[in-house]
C-alpha cells in the first residue's frame, strides 16, 4: 500500500502545500506569494491571514494525487524553541487540524524552522545523526541554529547565533526597494549585482558571533541619499552578508565543532551568499547541505517530508 503525505506552510510571505510518498519523493506542489503594494516594504500579520485563507483551498484544491493521505504536516509556529507566536501560522493550522479531523489521520505540528531543514533534506535524502548547525536566512529571520535529530522525526534545536536587528532579507529588501526595486527585493538585487563588476565595501559587525545589519544598512542608505542607484550597491548588500555570515559561523564552530552546516530561507537562494558558504564550510571542514534555490526558499515540501518520517517512525 502506498502512503502519501500532505504538508502545508502559511508563512509571511508564501502559501504553499506539497505532496510526498513514503520514500520523500515529490508527488505535487503548489505555492503562491502575498501580494505586497508596490513601495512598500511588507505586510501586516491581518493581511498576510487574509491572503493566506484566500489562498490555500485553491492551492490545495491544485494538487491531484491517485490515493490517499495518510498524515498531514504543518507549520505551526516559526520557532519550537521558544513557544512563538505568528498568526498566519494559524491559517494552515486552521486548515491542517479540520482535514486530519475528517480524514481521521495524524497530524504533525512542525516549527517554520524545521519545514526548512526537513525541506532541505529531503532533497539530499540523508538526516545527519550528529550534531549539525542549521543556518536560516529570510525576511523573518536570521538565525544560527545547532540541532540534533532525535531519530523520531523532530530536532533538538539550539539557538546559538544570529542577527540582534535586522534580519538578512531585511536588509536586502529595504535596500532593494530604495533603490527602486519591487518587495520582495531579492532577485532583482541578484540581478544587479551580477552586473557590477567592482563595489564599495561596507563594514560587517559581529561581536560574540551575533550579527548586526543596523550599521551596514545605515551607511548603505547614506550612500544611496548621496548617489544615483548602482548596481555595485547590490553587489555591497550581498558581500556584507556573505563577509557577516562567514564570521558567525566561524566563531561558533570553533566554540563547538559540528561537521555539517544546513542553510536554508529564501535569502540562501542567492548565488553569492551560496558561494561564501562554500568556502566557509570548506575551510571549517564541514559537509554544506543546500537544498535547491526553489526549496531555499518557503515551501512546504519539509513539512510533508517530515509527516513521512514521524507516521513511519511511529509504525504508520
Amino acid at each position: 500500500m502506498n502512503h502519501y503525505y500532505l504538508g502545508i506552510d502559511t508563512s509571511c510571505y508564501t502559501t504553499s502545500c506539497a505532496i510526498v510518498n513514503q520514500e520523500g519523493n515529490l508527488i505535487g506542489e503548489a505555492r503562491r506569494l502575498l501580494q505586497v503594494k508596490s513601495g512598500a516594504c511588507g505586510l501586516q500579520q491581518s493581511e498576510m491571514v487574509f491572503q493566506h485563507t484566500r489562498a490555500l483551498p485553491d492551492l490545495i484544491e491544485s494538487l491531484t494525487l491517485d490515493g490517499s493521505i495518510s498524515a498531514i504536516g504543518v507549520s505551526a509556529f516559526p520557532r519550537r524553541e521558544d513557544n512563538s507566536y505568528m498568526p498566519a501560522f494559524l491559517v494552515g493550522l486552521g486548515h491542517a487540524r479540520t482535514l486530519a479531523h475528517i480524514l481521521k489521520i495524524p497530524l504533525y505540528r512542525f516549527s517554520h524552522q524545521e519545514n526548512h531543514i526537513l525541506a532541505a533534506l529531503r532533497q539530499i535524502k540523508f538526516i545527519p545523526m550528529e550534531p549539525f548547525y542549521s543556518l536560516h536566512v529570510s525576511g523573518g529571520t536570521t538565525e544560527l541554529l545547532y540541532c540534533q535529530y532525535d531519530t523520531s522525526g523532530c530536532f533538538h534545536t539550539e539557538l546559538v547565533g544570529g542577527s540582534l536587528d535586522l534580519h538578512g532579507g531585511q536588509f536586502v529588501d529595504r535596500v532593494g526597494v530604495a533603490l527602486g526595486f519591487h518587495f520582495p527585493a531579492g532577485p532583482m538585487m541578484e540581478k544587479a549585482a551580477n552586473k557590477a563588476f567592482t563595489y564599495d565595501p561596507l563594514p560587517s559587525s559581529v561581536k560574540n558571533g551575533h550579527i548586526s545589519f543596523s550599521g551596514p544598512y545605515s551607511e548603505m542608505m547614506r550612500r544611496i541619499q548621496r548617489c544615483k542607484a548602482t548596481n555595485e550597491m547590490a553587489l555591497s548588500v550581498f558581500k556584507c552578508i556573505a563577509k557577516s555570515l562567514d564570521k558567525m559561523i566561524s566563531y561558533h564552530v570553533q566554540q563547538r565543532p559540528a561537521l555539517t552546516l544546513v542553510a536554508v530561507g529564501g535569502v540562501m537562494s542567492n548565488q553569492f551568499l551560496r558561494h561564501q558558504l562554500e568556502r566557509t564550510t570548506g575551510k571549517l571542514h564541514m559537509k554544506l547541505v543546500l537544498a535547491d534555490a526553489k526549496y531555499s526558499c518557503d515551501n512546504a515540501t519539509g513539512n510533508a517530508f517530515g509527516a513521512s518520517l514521524l507516521h513511519q517512525a511511529c509504525g504508520g
